[in-house]
């Protein structure tokens, strides 16, 4: 749950062996934080082998674009659309 809400715009589970730290590890599209412009980003949710909430991680803070979607591709890696005048496809990879 999010108070004030994130305005929430999609989710996905990480399954794939490209991030192994991330697997099992929910990714959130934000539209919003709240009232507050300009707070997009995707909510990454860690969790224990109970499937209890451990912490929250903010990322793409930066970006500064709608997060319209979150989705994990065949290849295992995340794909992040947003929703701005100068939209993106954007494929996150491992750093090399």
């Amino acid at each position: 749950m999010w108070l004030p809400s994130i305005g929430i715009s999609g989710l996905t589970i990480y399954s794939g062996d490209r991030f192994p730290a991330w697997k099992g590890n929910a990714f959130v599209g934000s539209m919003r934080v709240g009232e507050l412009n300009y707070t997009w980003h995707i909510e990454r949710v860690v969790f224990n082998a109970k499937f209890e909430e451990l912490r929250r991680e903010s990322l793409l803070t930066d970006l500064r674009q709608r997060i319209r979607d979150v989705r994990q591709g065949p290849d295992g890696l995340s794909y992040i659309l947003t929703e701005e005048d100068e939209a993106a496809l954007l494929r996150i990879e491992p750093a090399s």
